[in-house]
């Protein structure tokens, strides 16, 4: 059978979905083309205004759709105490736990000397900021217990130690070498009832 360009170009750009293999990229593929027209044509809307409207809130890193995040935006929230996560969808898994009412900040990833990502590479600079600005008192660390996430968490600790707010660890009611974004709420409420000084 001939190579269809178009289908090819389709399968390629959802391989470009993270843990998309070549099969589950041509399931997708042939899901999108037994879709009625209308229905693809929301589909590539839908993907073409997420990638228009939605952007990083330039004080946090949440997603958002206006100038500012409404966790930064809401003044009920404690804003002394700043949640620390890898990427915003740890703060969505956060969200989902009720107990927690501080606000986030998105460091875009983990030190990972072997990947060659460094200090530079996370939003520490901005956190700094935020923590001489916005009056932060506490910060919890909330990466992932793998070995970048803890080197990461000892980092922190370190840089932000002359500031003089005081920083935590989450507590390992999450298993170790686990993603954030798979805890469930209950889970997460332990982790965040039984943080640690770093």
């Amino acid at each position: 059978m001939k190579d269809l360009p178009t289908y090819t170009a389709l399968v390629d750009s959802f391989r470009k979905l993270p843990g998309i293999g070549t099969r589950s990229a041509e399931r997708m593929a042939n899901a999108v083309l037994e879709l009625r027209k209308e229905d693809a044509l929301e589909f590539a809307e839908a993907i073409q205004n997420a990638k228009t409207k939605v952007h990083k809130c330039p004080n946090c890193g949440l997603y958002t759709e206006d100038d500012l995040c409404e966790v930064c935006k809401d003044d009920t929230r404690n804003h002394e105490i700043c949640l620390v996560v890898v990427n915003p969808k740890d703060a969505i898994a956060f969200e989902a736990v009720s107990n927690f009412r501080g606000v986030y900040h998105v460091l875009g990833g983990l030190l990972s000397p072997a990947k060659g990502v460094g200090a530079e590479a996370l939003n520490i600079d901005s956190l700094k900021l935020r923590i001489k600005e916005e009056g932060i008192k506490e910060i919890i660390v909330a990466t992932s217990p793998t070995l970048e996430g803890e080197t990461t968490a000892l980092f922190l600790a370190k840089v932000l130690e002359p500031s003089g707010v005081s920083v935590s660890r989450l507590g390992y009611g999450l298993p170790a070498g686990s993603s954030l974004e798979y805890a469930d709420p209950l889970t997460l409420s332990r982790a965040l009832e039984g943080r640690r000084k770093l």
